[in-house]
């Protein structure tokens, strides 16, 4: 209910008043309105453009610590921000209002804006107490006034409290009485006499009324309980106390003294004092003595927030007399509040090409003392180039004084100063700090007027020849300085053809190779430009020397070398010792040192007749010619300069030591085929020994090749692994033969080359069987007996059997080799004896034969009998002569079809010839191949 009759009040009160009077701008508006609404268009009461407001950075500068209000520069509009309460701003000031600023900067303006606050009777009149208790003596005369407690309002004006009514009584009536501040109280009069003992209590309600729309009001109880008679009431000796006291006064300090004089005796002439008609929320900072009247500080008072206290005392007897009296305090201002800086516009830089004037900041300083406590003067440092100005209301400018430089200062610290003229004075320090912002305004400056450097010619392009420096004492782009070649010519041909410049860095480079005897000297102009708005440049001019290097031999210009004709210089016989033969011309076209030309004479057909002059190449004799000397002489000439390394040139002179021309002329026709010849003949000298070293280099390869070769392929060999791949020769019979194998089996062992190195044992014939056969047929060797088989085979040996049986098909030999009658019968003999690769062969087959037999074989017994059995034919056995293959040799084991046909034609009649006593058997002979054929050849010759 309070809410919807408060926004009808807003509703109805809003309003605005705008007055401009010396550009000053009154807004009026109710108490309590919601953020966001309008108080006042500024930009249309001040004559302003919105865009001014948004170009100039509008903003409000406000004294309050909370900002109720604030500004919309789009708009231009000043709306509420935050609750305003009249009362807690201004409390019973009225008319309420505060103050606030509007500052516009580029250029600066300040419009002062004053925002009274109506109030809006949003408060109901208040007694401190719920009931009010009097005691009344019934001697008490009709007329006798008692004083009651006020009601408080915080509103003001007419809403404020306006009466007080009293319910209908018999014995009281009511009097309101108006103070000097328009604050109304009311007093109880007694209008009939009371007595105690027809009535001894009465209950009354008085009602406190304000003026507002709506109208609101409070109400209390009063209790009056009748005492007995007490016929003389307290009466204070004044009726208004008055008092001064300063707002830093300790607390405990007796502030004012009030007394009161009862005319009665003894008990009923006891006085207490009290205050009286306290508001609700009052604080008052004091208290009073019951029985002294002094009045005491018990808490802290600021004249800045109240300067007077108003207090009501009454003093009564032990019977209810009561008296009443007024106190005024009146607070003194001391300078007890430092004076306030506040930096209202300040963006912290200034450009260095500011003018004088120049508005820096905008400081707001503020004060809360009055009078000389609060009259305040702002001061800087005088050596700093700015100056304070006065502006409106505690207002100040900084404006500048003198022009900047950021290349001599780019920053200040400003120290800002306030002093009040209290007694002592008090002031506050601010310290801001003020950059400098850099312009364009200095252009770079080369270290040096004029850069020279050498280079030597022929230089490699690329080369870095010097680097440049300068400096711009400017700030960020404004000093970033970039390098240029300025537009020239050298020789008709742009510099740019010829040198570069690193932009960042400075460095000149040189794009071609120099060269001194063409230009001696390069001048350069360069250009230093900064990054700034506008640029700023500057030149230097740079002088490469190019150094001479002795990159040209001697040109002989005298005597001129033909290539078709002979030109010959002629000497007289007659001619005596140091005749001027002729003279060698030579000219360098480098300079200093190795344009130094000296003159040696290398070959000469008679040395001791010609010397060449060593500075000025002058030939003469140096002995007399007689007729024993050549008439054809040969001179080579050399001209060489005094470069380091130095170069030279050959000459060839041609002198004739004879009379006349025809003798001359028959000496030098064949003096162009002699030098063909030699040439020729030297070509090919070089060609041969060139061929001939070139041959000898390889053999001497090709030879330690071959030696690393064989010794890596003997090392191998030794310390091979390799597997051997068997040849397992035709089963023989032997009479000699137990247990579960029908026959003994023999077989040829084939060596490696390296087998010399070893000994071979046979093992004996075996008792037991050492194949074993499992439940599902597998035949299998053991793995002890597998093991002992090895080791036995490896460290026994066994005689050759003498009594051999084999058949021609069974007989080792060349693939498709086949034998005599005899042979066919298995009557015959070896060809001849078993060689050591055959025997190792053989040996060898065996090993295998066992390790075949354990991976094939499962678990159980079966022997060989068995294996070679009618029912397992011959055709199960694999024949091991077909291209088997003996480490260490090239020869290769073949058989043919028919051969191994016969073989089990005759595997089939399972009966062999009994052995001859007589019979020396000769073990088979594998088959030779040409490189076979050649060992044995070898060994034979052993």
């Amino acid at each position: 209910m309070k809410g919807t009759s408060l926004d009808l009040r807003v509703s109805i009160l809003l309003f605005c008043v705008v007055t401009a009077i010396s550009g000053q701008i009154r807004y009026s508006i109710p108490e309590e309105m919601r953020k966001g609404l309008f108080v006042g268009d500024v930009a249309k009461d001040l004559g302003l453009d919105v865009k001014r407001l948004v170009s100039g950075r509008a903003r409000l500068v406000i004294d309050n610590e909370i900002q109720y209000v604030a500004l919309n520069p789009n708009k231009g509009h000043i709306v509420v921000n935050e609750r305003i309460d009249r009362e807690k701003i201004c409390a019973k000031k009225s008319p309420c209002s505060f103050s606030l600023e509007i500052v516009l900067e580029d250029p600066l303006e300040l419009f002062s804006i004053t925002v009274e606050i109506q109030d809006v009777n949003d408060h109901a009149p208040a007694f401190p107490k719920k009931e009010i208790n009097l005691e009344i003596s019934e001697s008490t005369p009709t007329g006798t006034v008692f004083l009651l407690d006020s009601a408080a309002d915080p509103d003001v004006g007419i809403n404020s409290l306006q009466s007080y009514s009293l319910k209908t009584s018999d014995h009281f009536i009511l009097k309101q009485q108006t103070r000097a501040d328009g604050s109304k109280f009311a007093e109880l009069v007694l209008e009939h006499g009371l007595d105690r003992e027809k009535q001894s209590e009465h209950r009354l309600i008085l009602t406190a009324v304000d003026g507002g729309e709506p109208q609101r009001s409070g109400t209390v109880k009063i209790h009056v309980s009748v005492l007995d008679a007490n016929d003389n009431a307290p009466v204070f000796t004044q009726s208004v106390y008055k008092s001064s006291v300063s707002e830093n006064v300790l607390r405990g300090t007796v502030v004012a003294t009030v007394s009161a004089v009862d005319a009665d005796q003894g008990f009923n002439g006891n006085v207490t004092y009290s205050f009286t008609h306290l508001e609700e929320d009052s604080s008052y900072p004091f208290t009073i003595n019951p029985h002294t009247g002094e009045v005491t500080l018990t808490g802290a008072i600021d004249y800045e927030a109240s300067s007077n206290y108003e207090i009501n005392i009454q003093a009564k007897d032990p019977w209810g007399l009561v008296g009443a009296s007024k106190l005024m305090i009146e607070l003194i201002d001391v300078n007890d509040n430092s004076p306030l800086i506040i930096m209202a516009s300040f963006s912290g830089k200034i450009s260095e090409d500011s003018t004088p004037g120049t508005v820096v900041a905008l400081i707001s300083v503020q004060d809360k003392d009055s009078g000389k406590n609060g009259q305040i003067h702002l001061n800087i440092d005088e050596r700093l180039p700015f100056k304070i100005k006065s502006s409106l209301r505690n207002y100040y400018t900084l404006v500048t004084e003198q022009n900047l430089d950021r290349e001599k200062l780019s920053k200040y610290n400003i120290t800002l100063t306030a002093t009040d003229e209290g007694s002592p004075a008090l002031s506050s320090t601010k310290a801001v700090v003020l950059d400098v912002t850099d312009i364009n305004d200095n252009a770079p400056a080369f270290s040096q007027h004029v850069y020279n450097t050498q280079v030597m010619e022929n230089n490699s392009p690329g080369v870095a020849l010097v680097q440049i420096h300068s400096t711009d004492p400017d700030q960020g782009q404004n000093a970033r300085i970039s390098y240029f070649l300025i537009d020239g010519e050298v020789n008709g041909h742009p510099v740019s053809e010829f040198f570069s410049i690193n932009t960042e860095s400075g460095v000149i480079q040189s794009l071609r190779s120099l060269d001194y005897e063409q230009v001696k000297e390069y001048k350069i102009r360069v250009k230093a430009q900064d990054g700034g708005s506008p640029p700023l440049s500057s030149n230097t001019t740079v002088i490469v020397h190019v150094r001479d290097q002795n990159d040209n031999p001697p040109q002989v210009l005298y005597p001129v070398q033909t290539g078709g004709s002979v030109v010959a210089e002629m000497v007289p016989r007659a001619a005596d010792v140091g005749y001027l033969v002729t003279k060698v011309v030579a000219v360098d076209v480098d300079s200093g040192q190795n344009a130094w030309l000296s003159y040696k004479l290398q070959k000469a057909t008679d040395r001791a007749l010609f010397e060449v002059g060593l500075q000025n190449g002058e030939i003469r004799t140096i002995r007399q010619v007689n007729d024993k000397d050549a008439v054809k002489q040969r001179l080579t000439v050399i001209v060489e300069d005094n470069g380091q390394p130095s170069r030279s040139a050959a000459v060839i002179v041609n002198v004739a030591v004879a009379d006349s021309f025809p003798e001359v002329l028959s000496e030098f026709t064949d003096f162009t085929h002699d030098k063909e010849y030699n040439d020729n003949l030297t070509f090919y000298l070089v060609l041969a020994l060139a061929v001939v070293s070139f041959l000898f280099i390889t053999c001497v390869v090709v030879i330690i090749s071959v030696k690393i070769y064989r010794w890596r392929q003997s090392r191998v060999m030794y310390h091979s692994n390799l597997p051997v791949i068997p040849y397992y020769p035709p089963r023989y019979s032997d009479t000699l033969g137990t247990g579960t194998l029908q026959h003994v089996y023999n077989y040829e062992v084939c060596r490696t080359t390296d087998s010399r190195k070893s000994d071979i044992k046979y093992s004996q014939p075996m008792s037991q069987s050492l194949v074993s056969v499992d439940d599902a047929g597998i035949e299998t060797l053991k793995n002890g007996e597998q093991s002992s088989v090895l080791s036995r085979m490896s460290t026994l040996q066994k005689p050759p059997n003498n009594d051999w049986r084999f058949t021609q098909g069974q007989r080792p030999g060349p693939s498709g080799a086949t034998g005599g009658p005899e042979v066919a019968m298995g009557t015959g003999p070896w060809p001849q004896p078993p060689t050591e690769a055959e025997q190792l062969q053989a040996l060898m087959a065996a090993a295998n034969e066992v390790s075949e037999a354990t991976a094939t074989l499962g678990p159980g017994t079966m022997g060989l009998s068995t294996r070679y059995s009618p029912q397992f034919t011959l055709q199960h056995v694999p024949d091991y002569r077909q291209n088997v293959y003996i480490p260490g040799s090239t020869a290769t084991l073949t058989s043919n079809p028919q051969q191994q046909q016969a073989t089990a034609q005759q595997a089939a009649q399972q009966a062999l010839p009994p052995p001859q006593v007589s019979a020396q058997p000769e073990p088979p002979k594998a088959a030779q191949t040409p490189a076979s054929k050649k060992k044995s050849t070898k060994k034979e010759k052993k």
